[in-house]
């Protein structure tokens, strides 16, 4: 991973941006118009793929549709590195206080699990 730069929120994870895209955006898509057209595609594949594997009720269908899954799965995960690694898809960093709440909390349900 390259060096991660912070802006002017110390919460933001970010990459600096490439320099690749033109300062005024015009009405024609630029590279990162199409890397998040697809990472958009792909996140709604894989969501109305995972209704459709679970559904399926002919095992050769299911697993030709679980291939096709992982396969959009795996091209979501390279459009977000590639955007990541461009600068282009920032994150954000939740305080470390909401993630040990979150945690206390969700640790609490492992006593109620029947096995």
């Amino acid at each position: 991973m390259q060096n991660q730069t912070q802006s002017q929120n110390p919460n933001q994870i970010a990459n600096p941006e490439s320099g690749q895209l033109p300062q005024v955006k015009g009405p024609q898509m630029n590279d990162r118009d199409f890397l998040n057209d697809g990472l958009s595609t792909c996140k709604y594949l894989t969501d109305s793929l995972n209704v459709a594997v679970r559904e399926a009720s002919h095992q050769q269908l299911h697993a030709d549709m679980m291939q096709i899954l992982n396969e959009t799965h795996q091209s979501a995960r390279e459009l977000y590195n590639l955007m990541f690694q461009k600068g282009w898809y920032k994150l954000e960093a939740e305080q470390q206080q909401k993630l040990d709440q979150a945690y206390q909390q969700f640790s609490g349900y492992a006593t109620q699990f029947p096995y």
